[in-house]
């Protein structure tokens, strides 16, 4: 008997923006096959019977496959009725089958197979480059209309409100609430609950959080000079400050709408709106800047701050939209009543982010009384040295709802399988950023900075500065990568606000230390010593117990966080970190002797990377391994990539390649299928 399959197009079926699949169509995601059929589009089976309701004549009245967490589910649809051949069901003839696809519940997501997670956490890296990108024209901007000097360090005192904004309500505070939220109304969705609970979820949440935003947008603008007198008691130029403050406020408002729609869309596996978030915003300011500079001076800087944080809401508000116009459930259900977020929820990451961003108050409460430009050199050093860290959690943000939909599914398993493999490739991406960092940071400064009033003085003192921030950047993607294993569960957790306060007391006891003899250098060692201590008691914590759970009075009770093995994790951190410290000084050797800067940063950071690589693999790195795979994944199915293979070029493809789905099965990844047997 031959089956031929005839696909009907998915109502949902599409793709978002930069090619990345976003509906669960003919194929999965990541553009496998679907389990029950080969690679050459033949419908599978156990020993090519036919499925229930198909009849003698072979012709199937249409099957339902769906593929979740790597499990497949074969249904008939719910009106099947047999077809014409047979009463029983069951065919034997030789005649051909026609296979329909019938339109896909809306309950259900598409599945998080590994091809459709490294092409979003692609577009979801280059998007985030972009803005990065462009934050470093701000900067730019910033430098050669102002320079480095009374008028940058009061709207940099200003900048305090959206780099706190931001953290709390659009990256590392409430995301963490709101994403497993949506998980798990999204779970509870899939199960078949009444009703629709994500429209439940945003009728509790969205009124009372933007109460909430505006009523502190308002407080920030009223407390203005109270706030600056507070974060820079010796600054030069107060009232300047004051005004900047009172327009960047605004962004109170902007960046926590701005947040709550992309916490929504990443839960539903939308994330190249979320990702383009930072190209609006930065647009704005700069837009800002030179359309007003000449008549406002710095202000027109904190004016695009208010311009960028609208056009944040404006490119996500579209397709937001289009996922909560999608109906579910029949026309008789009762919805469910709203459901509002836990308060100790919200509070317990609000505090969390809040105690991480005071590590920039810390910074600039010492560095207010330093020389003018202190603050300046600072923030140029903090903005680049970051992107390495920047970039190392992109795959995070891309997994974390995965995370937090497997702990709502009970899949405990899955979840800490998904943040080992997290930390290792993060952790590997890191370590190449810094050494590049270290090698080459005078060269990135001059390129990037040194122009207009930008003196050679400010390259130098930034460059350094940036080197001693560098050695931090571990400790930050280590708490970026670890944070979300304690928040994916959907409960309040205290013991990252634990962690993050041993942080900043290190930080604020050696900053007052080392302020005196060493300025800004010993600022940027102290949080780097306060972000590395904040992590490893992070770490230690989700290793608590048999398994990573807390026993209580002889009972195993819910863990605290997905449990990890810590000591494996730092065997494995080694690795790398052996190959770092060998890049750095091979790529700064090699830079130094280049003349040009940009061939002296291009040089060095190809040794760096050329060492680091080699020694990586040398060493065993799995996080090497494993973000080459994520290139290869990613890259290899782009239409202008990919080449077509022989039959016998796709049998002796390697685990996981994207053209051998049964032994990428065989490797664990998620969403691909074996060929059933024939």
């Amino acid at each position: 008997m031959t089956v031929t399959p005839s696909r009907t197009p998915r109502a949902n079926g599409g793709t978002d923006a930069a090619g990345v699949r976003t509906q669960d169509g003919g194929e999965t995601p990541s553009g496998v096959p679907a389990e029950g059929e080969g690679v050459d589009g033949r419908a599978g089976g156990s020993g090519g019977s036919l499925a229930p309701g198909a009849g003698a004549d072979g012709r199937i009245t249409g099957i339902t496959t769906e593929i979740a967490a790597g499990t497949t589910v074969v249904r008939p649809p719910r009106d099947a009725t047999p077809a014409s051949g047979t009463d029983s069901g069951t065919g034997t003839g030789t005649g051909t089958a026609t296979v329909t696809d019938p339109a896909p519940d809306p309950r259900e997501l598409p599945p998080a197979s590994g091809g459709f997670l490294a092409r979003a956490a692609l577009v979801t890296a280059v998007l985030s480059v972009a803005g990065s990108l462009l934050g470093l024209v701000r900067d730019q901007a910033l430098a050669r209309l102002f320079g480095a000097g009374s008028d940058t360090d009061a709207f940099l005192v200003a900048w305090t409100v959206p780099e706190f904004a931001a953290t709390l309500l659009i990256e590392d505070g409430l995301a963490f609430a709101l994403i497993p939220a949506f998980s798990a109304a999204l779970a509870r969705r899939a199960q078949g609950a009444p009703g629709d609970p994500v429209r439940a979820l945003v009728a509790g949440t969205l009124p009372r959080l933007s109460l909430a935003f505006v009523a502190t947008g308002l407080l920030a603008v009223g407390l203005a000079p109270q706030l600056v007198g507070a974060l820079a008691p010796g600054l030069s130029d107060p009232a300047l400050a004051v005004d900047c403050t009172r327009l960047t406020a605004t962004c109170v408002v902007s960046f926590g709408l701005a947040g709550y729609f992309s916490a929504a869309l990443r839960a539903h596996r939308r994330f190249v709106a979320p990702a383009a978030i930072y190209v609006a915003y930065n647009t704005g300011i700069i837009a800002g800047m030179f359309v007003l500079g000449g008549r406002w001076g710095v202000r027109s800087a904190a004016a695009g701050v208010a311009v960028g944080g609208v056009l944040m809401i404006a490119v996500q508000l579209p397709s937001l939209m289009r996922q909560l116009r999608k109906r579910v459930g029949g026309a008789g259900e009762v919805a469910e009543e709203p459901r509002p977020l836990g308060a100790a929820v919200v509070a317990s990451v609000l505090l969390f982010a809040l105690c991480r961003q005071s590590q920039v108050l810390v910074e600039r409460f010492l560095a207010s009384d330093l020389p003018s430009g202190a603050i300046s050199h600072l923030n140029y050093a903090q903005k680049v040295a970051q992107m390495p860290m920047i970039l190392s959690v992109m795959v995070c943000t891309v997994t974390f709802p995965v995370v937090a939909r497997a702990l709502a599914d009970g899949d405990t398993a899955r979840a800490r399988d998904r943040v080992q493999r997290d930390l290792a490739v993060a952790t590997c991406v890191v370590l190449l950023g810094t050494a590049s960092v270290v090698a080459c940071a005078p060269q990135m400064i001059e390129l990037l900075f040194q122009r207009g009033a930008f003196t050679p003085a400010d390259t130098a003192a930034t460059a350094g500065v940036m080197r001693v921030y560098a050695l931090g950047l571990l400790g930050q993607t280590l708490v970026g990568v670890l944070v979300r294993s304690y928040f994916s569960t959907g409960r309040a957790s205290w013991y990252p606000v634990g962690a993050m306060g041993v942080g900043i007391l290190v930080t604020s006891w050696l900053g007052a230390l080392c302020v005196g003899p060493w300025g800004v250098y010993g600022i940027a060692a102290a949080n780097a010593a306060g972000i590395t201590v904040t992590a490893l008691v992070l770490l230690a914590g989700t290793a608590s117990g048999p398994a990573g759970r807390l026993p209580r009075r002889g009972l195993h009770r819910t863990p605290r966080s997905v449990p990890l093995h810590a000591a494996a994790v730092l065997r494995e951190l080694a690795r790398p970190l052996a190959a770092a410290l060998a890049a750095a000084p091979a790529g700064a050797f090699v830079a130094d002797r280049c003349a040009a800067p940009a061939a002296a940063l291009a040089a060095g950071t190809l040794t760096v990377t050329a060492v680091f690589v080699l020694l990586g693999r040398a060493l065993g790195a799995q996080g090497v391994a494993s973000a080459l795979r994520i290139v290869r994944s990613a890259t290899g199915r782009l239409p202008h990539v990919r080449t077509p293979r022989s039959p016998r070029a796709r049998r002796s493809a390697g685990p996981g390649h994207p053209e051998q789905p049964e032994r990428a099965a065989e490797s664990g990844e998620p969403g691909r299928a074996p060929r059933p047997p024939r």
